[in-house]
């Protein structure tokens, strides 16, 4: 018995130092999205709508708040992250300023097996903070595609560039920054999304 004790002892001793070297997580500030996008009451469209999250690169497929704080160097804020990764972001980003503009009703996501005329979606290029100098500013790039639900027909794309300056290069001023970005980006997709789907359906 004390020679199975003499045995056991360190084992459990071994255990405790292991635990305790463990690395700890770090605390983070998380953040969401803002949006100050205003409801409007626009003439509902007759067709359907789906909207996917865009592709992207391993780094923005997280919930990172990436910057680019010199040249072809990409990090991001430390102790700071986002909700949800970037393009689940954006996602959900778009589900909401479509519905504040009241034009597609007809909504739905990639999460869902719902059929839809048209399904949005495309390449998130940039979704970052980037540093010239002292100044800094937003950038968000989309390669949106405008596909037809029935045989997956791409109808329409175009790229959207937003840059949106920030006056203060502290995190929460940044990430107003984004909310901003996102505001101008919500409008032009939206806008394009609703001319394209309606010119296909009047031919």
């Amino acid at each position: 018995m004390k020679r199975a004790y003499q045995m056991i002892a360190p084992m459990a001793l071994a255990l405790i130092s292991a635990c305790s070297i463990l690395p700890k997580p770090d605390p983070s500030d998380v953040y969401r999205l803002a949006s100050t996008q205003t409801a409007s009451q626009g003439t509902p469209v007759a067709w359907s709508l789906r909207v996917t999250k865009p592709q992207t690169s391993e780094f923005l497929d997280s919930p990172r708040i990436a910057v680019v704080p010199n040249g072809d160097l990409i990090s991001s804020y430390a102790n700071s992250r986002w909700s949800d990764p970037s393009p689940v972001l954006l996602r959900n980003r778009f589900m909401d300023g479509f519905q504040r503009d009241g034009r597609v009703t007809l909504l739905s996501t990639d999460e869902t097996n719902l059929q839809a005329d048209y399904e949005l979606g495309g390449q998130l290029q940039a979704f970052q903070s980037e540093y010239h100098g002292n100044a800094v500013e937003v950038v968000v790039r989309l390669d949106a595609r405008l596909v037809r639900g029935s045989d997956q027909r791409i109808i329409a794309s175009r790229r959207f560039e937003v840059r949106q300056p920030v006056g203060d290069t502290k995190v929460p001023a940044v990430v107003a920054g984004f909310g901003q970005a996102g505001d101008q980006l919500n409008k032009q997709v939206v806008d394009w999304v609703v001319q394209q789907g309606n010119s296909v359906v009047k031919h």
